[in-house]
């Protein structure tokens, strides 16, 4: 059996990264998702989340990734969804990312959980401009829009 290189390995690890992001509707696809498709819609961000079922899926935990994914997120909006689901699925989060936080592994720990651990399995995003609602079925987001809206 042939070991992977170093290089090969960063490959995998990061391609396996985005391919199980893409699986689930998990907190981090839904802080950078957007209704600004819709043609009376100017942001359309942050969408509501409405979870009707949620799913906790263990995720290997990499101190570096987590790291990395912490400037592509909107915290506040992260801080608010995990409130609104509640302590059960996520501890209570900071009101603010630490500056130090990617040495903070307490901080990456808990933003592993939110962002990537926990899965919207049914549910509504809701458009904050129209109202729109987009339905979240197996844990995929439907957002595509009808010809006129």
């Amino acid at each position: 059996m042939r070991l992977r290189t170093r290089f090969e390995d960063q490959y995998f690890r990061r391609n396996n990264f985005i391919c199980w992001l893409a699986v689930r509707m998990k907190l981090f696809l839904h802080n950078i998702l957007t209704s600004r498709v819709l043609k009376s819609v100017k942001v359309g961000y942050p969408l509501k989340l409405k979870a009707n079922t949620l799913k906790v899926s263990t995720v290997d935990y990499d101190p570096a990734s987590v790291a990395r994914l912490i400037p592509k997120v909107e915290w506040s909006v992260v801080k608010s969804v995990a409130d609104e689901i509640g302590e059960e699925y996520i501890p209570c989060l900071p009101e603010e990312v630490p500056v130090n936080y990617s040495e903070n592994e307490e901080f990456l720990k808990l933003a592993h959980r939110a962002l990537l651990e926990v899965d919207v399995m049914e549910g509504v995003l809701v458009c904050p401009e129209t109202g729109r609602e987009f339905t979240i079925s197996n844990g995929i987001p439907n957002m595509l829009v009808n010809e006129g809206e």
